[in-house]
């Protein structure tokens, strides 16, 4: 087994390695961390523009700061947004508030929408109820067979679909044949 050479292109590049991770480390410790540039290792205020260590020469010799890296602007202070003129009320002299986008008061409106009472099935023909029936309870009666009767004939199993089947053909056959040209489409 080849040992790599200490003195190849590849250990030199651990050196640059080290020195930039040195030179973040030193950056990092130069930064205000806490109230009144407190230092989290040594307890301290220290001034910030002094770095502690021999890592402070690298931060001195680059002269870059945070700021330099920081391409959106993350450590500017965000600026004060300018209050809206239009939502200052002429009332704010005296003392009150502003009205801001959730201070405004929902108006009751007497012409809300009130569907109406759906018809009673209590007149409804006897075969499209029945045909609603079998459409609807068809798919369910052989779920519940496949569940529960397992061992169930075939001609129960055949039967349910014919019901479904025909209760399907009988409704679609039950649809209006010609569109009324007076109807936009608003109610069903």
């Amino acid at each position: 087994m080849n040992r790599p050479d200490p003195n190849s292109a590849d250990q030199s590049a651990n050196k640059d390695d080290d020195a930039v991770w040195q030179d973040l480390v030193a950056r990092l410790e130069a930064t205000q961390s806490g109230p009144e540039g407190e230092s989290p290792k040594h307890g301290k205020p220290q001034d910030i523009n002094q770095a502690p260590g021999p890592e402070a020469g690298l931060q001195q010799e680059s002269g870059r700061t945070f700021r330099d890296f920081d391409p959106l602007g993350l450590s500017a202070p965000a600026p004060e947004p300018l209050p809206d003129p239009a939502a200052v009320r002429p009332d704010a002299d005296a003392g009150i508030r502003p009205s801001g986008p959730r201070d405004f008061e929902v108006e009751d409106e007497d012409h809300t929408f009130v569907p109406e009472d759906p018809p009673s099935l209590a007149g409804t023909e006897p075969l499209v109820m029945l045909a609603w029936v079998g459409a609807v309870g068809g798919p369910i009666a052989l779920l519940f067979t496949a569940m529960f009767w397992r061992s169930a004939p075939l001609t129960a199993v055949l039967g349910i679909v014919a019901i479904f089947v025909a209760s399907v053909v009988y409704l679609i056959m039950r649809l209006p044949q010609e569109k009324n040209e007076d109807d936009d489409g608003a109610r069903l």
